[in-house]
């Protein structure tokens, strides 16, 4: 016998346990499916526990130059172990808070792998074997995505990582090499450069972080290298040989090819979504490039199939998937306020060091979008709480319409900007004008000072530049 429900999600990452919990709190009867862990790749293997590790290293990084705060300290160490099990612990945490929420909102929870078995239909099974059926109108598709393979650079566990081994190294690597210098790959440099490792990043792409702004991911290339990290940017990994504990890479840029050996590689080359066998071969799903093509709504080709997050396609991010998530539940309860979401608003941050966080268009995308610009900048080394907490290299950069005062973008780049960035999140959303925001009066001594003279400094107004 099936059972039935109002709602079944397939996935119970970020996407999927929030969509289940606005269900839940709309008065529908939910069904939740997931094969592994509640919190999927975010809460137990990548947004969460990556943060953890990169809080050891920045405090291993504070510690051993602490001479410019007055301070001193006897020699200061590691223990890979230790810093490993905090950051699973974390995880740990937080996974088990999902399984009370989903027992708080009388969702139902399966174990198992699911499948389209038919229309409304929804077969669950475990290691094989058929566990139970579940039938609704409404199947929400939310499972997550993958480390992306390229042919010659597979990842083996051992010597070449995928972003999942690189966060439980058995011991601590002497020299790394990363592939790809998106937020994934440059935040596993980070860590590991901030621990002492020898990193070098090999990234495809004339610039690093490449949906960044080009003036802010410039400046994180200066910092970065300024830390010891070599970067190769219009460059490929042309092959990697194996060793017995080590693996020698072959490089190529402009015609130009070169070795170099790394005790550990990181394959972080983007991801793709987990579109296979979920029954879609029966279905008006559309795959285009590894990811479910859905509306404004999150709604397929297939009447009754949503998806949201990573498996719906970019930008990756779990609050992007979250936010899919309620629209698309508010949408099929009904609810007038459900509006489609807007992807010029996501807030995108990389929490390497420096921290990078950007919103909206960068300036090259607006000028070639066809606006006249107006752009501020604001550096770190003109802000007292900046200089203070000794984290004086920095830059806040925003965007306006010349015509409109409209705030199109807005790229930040240094100590805690992720925390910053969702100030601008909040004006685009108001639909802000550049007067309103330098009308606002930001506290004083604090790093948001500089979101308002950078403000400022688009309209010739900047106070301590």
């Amino acid at each position: 016998m099936a059972e039935s429900f109002d709602i079944i999600i397939v996935g119970g990452g970020p996407g999927g346990y929030v969509a289940a919990i606005r269900a839940a709190q709309l008065g529908m009867k939910t069904a939740l499916v997931e094969r592994e862990q509640l919190g999927g790749v975010c809460l137990n293997w990548g947004c969460i526990p990556t943060k953890a590790l990169l809080r050891s290293s920045e405090l291993y990084a504070t510690l051993s130059h602490l001479e410019p705060f007055g301070l001193s300290a006897g020699p200061v160490s590691f223990d890979i172990a230790k810093v490993v099990k905090r950051s699973r612990d974390v995880a740990t945490q937080l996974t088990n808070g999902v399984k009370f929420l989903m027992r708080k909102h009388k969702i139902q929870v399966y174990d198992g792998v699911a499948k389209i078995a038919g229309p409304g239909t929804v077969a669950v099974t475990k290691d094989g074997s058929p566990v139970i059926e579940l039938e609704s109108d409404h199947v929400i598709l939310a499972t997550g995505a993958r480390p992306r393979v390229l042919p010659g650079l597979e990842p083996d566990g051992r010597l070449v990582w995928t972003s999942k081994e690189a966060m439980v190294p058995p011991s601590m690597p002497k020299s790394l090499l990363v592939i790809g210098s998106g937020a994934i790959g440059i935040e596993f440099a980070s860590f590991y450069r901030g621990l002492g490792a020898e990193v070098t990043v090999a990234e495809i792409l004339p610039q690093i972080l490449p949906v960044e702004d080009e003036e802010i991911a410039a400046f994180a290339r200066k910092q970065f290298e300024r830390q010891g990290m070599t970067i190769h940017t219009a460059t490929t990994v042309a092959s990697l040989e194996r060793h017995a504990d080590s693996v020698t890479a072959t490089l190529s840029s402009q015609g130009n090819s070169w070795t170099m050996q790394a005790d550990r590689v990181i394959s972080a080359v983007g991801v793709q979504g987990n579109v296979e066998n979920l029954g879609l071969e029966g279905t008006r799903v559309v795959v285009e490039r590894g990811s479910i093509k859905i509306d404004e709504w999150q709604e397929t080709g297939e009447p009754g199939i949503y998806a949201i997050g990573d498996v719906a396609g970019a930008p990756c991010l779990a609050h992007k998937a979250m936010h899919e998530g309620v629209i698309c539940v508010e949408r099929i309860a009904g609810l007038e306020s459900a509006k489609p979401l807007n992807k010029r608003r996501i807030p995108g941050c990389t929490y390497c060091s420096p921290q990078i966080a950007s919103v909206g268009y960068t300036e090259k995308a607006a000028r070639e979008a066809g606006f006249e610009v107006k752009v501020g900048r604001f550096p770190f080394q003109g802000n007292g709480k900046a200089i203070a907490l000794g984290e004086s290299q920095g830059i806040v950069k925003t965007i306006f319409d010349a015509k409109s005062g409209e705030l199109l973008g807005a790229h930040l780049a240094g100590a805690e900007v992720t925390e910053l960035i969702q100030g601008y999140v909040i004006a685009m959303t108001l639909e802000t004008t550049e007067e309103q925001l330098m009308e606002a009066i930001f506290p004083h001594p604090t790093l948001s000072e500089m979101m308002h003279e950078s403000v400022l400094d688009a309209y010739g107004r900047a106070l301590h530049i």
